[in-house]
């Protein structure tokens, strides 16, 4: 787990019902992050990841747009300790 690093992506915008978080688990199994995504009863979406400092600023970049019904207003990242996920899944 050598330059592994944790990251928290709060979504705020049009990002429910709009497959956001089964797309969010597309991006990161294909760049081999490992974590979660997960809607919030605010209307937002959170998505915990672990992995590769550039495979989680590809993930970030692609957290601006999403997928393409989603309106993303807003993105907050903070970094964190290393959880050790053991995979990456949609939570409710």
């Amino acid at each position: 787990m050598m330059n592994f690093e944790h990251r928290t992506f709060h979504i705020q915008g049009r990002v429910q019902g709009v497959f956001f978080r089964q797309s969010a688990r597309q991006q990161a199994q294909a760049l081999g992050l490992t974590g979660y995504a997960r809607n919030n009863s605010d209307g937002s979406v959170t998505i915990e990841a672990e992995g590769p400092p550039e495979a989680l600023a590809t993930l970030e970049a692609w957290c601006y747009h999403g997928p393409p019904a989603a309106r993303v207003e807003q993105v907050a990242v903070e970094k964190g300790p290393v959880v050790g996920f053991s995979g990456f899944e949609v939570r409710r």
